[in-house]
């Protein structure tokens, strides 16, 4: 077993609007070494010998992150303020993704419910939007292959569910990601010490 394997005590995946992040946490419990990454890049690197628990505070598309080791080892990542798990459950409602392979390449699109913005891999495209006969909206752009693409927003008809958001590219109904904010990373492993 590498060092690496070993001293790595968590990973979380953090679902932004423009991509998810994978954050992963190693601590060398007996060394004090403690090494931040996001998406594989390093961005905090202490070799500490006697300080071995404590935080690190980094920023990340403009959120504060808090990562915590305090007491008896346990991790826990704060995002904006908020405990990782609440909000994750935040971004689960305010984002909706899809993903979709056009010409063997993954295209990520993502909808911000509230202001209705539309990012494709990482970028906010213009959209344009137009009222339907059927009730609703369409919100149409271009993915970045020349494919068109809309949004179609119409209520479900129940006032727990609120709008239904549909995308289609092509003219092709294309189905939203299960789970929504994870398989743009894939496998999520939880961090030591998660109740």
């Amino acid at each position: 077993m590498s060092n690496l394997e070993s001293d790595l005590v968590a990973t979380w995946t953090v679902p932004m609007s423009d991509k998810v992040y994978k954050i992963e946490f190693e601590h060398g419990t007996t060394t004090g070494k403690r090494i931040l990454r996001v998406n594989g890049k390093e961005i905090i690197k202490h070799d500490w010998m006697f300080k071995l628990v404590g935080r690190e505070i980094f920023e990340l598309n403009g959120v504060s992150i808090d990562a915590v080791g305090i007491f008896a080892y346990e991790y826990t990542l704060q995002v904006g303020g908020k405990t990782y798990e609440k909000f994750r459950e935040q971004q689960k409602k305010a984002l909706l993704i899809w993903l979709v392979r056009m010409a063997e390449e993954e295209i990520r699109i993502c909808l911000e419910k509230e202001s209705m913005d539309v990012w494709v891999n990482g970028s906010k495209v213009e959209t344009t939007g137009e009222f339907v006969e059927e009730g609703g909206t369409k919100t149409h752009f271009e993915l970045g292959t020349g494919a068109g693409a809309f949004i179609l927003s119409q209520s479900s008809g129940k006032r727990q569910i609120g709008l239904v958001h549909q995308l289609y590219v092509n003219d092709a109904l294309i189905r939203p990601c299960e789970g929504n904010e994870d398989e743009a990373v894939g496998r999520t492993l939880w961090p030591t010490g998660y109740n």
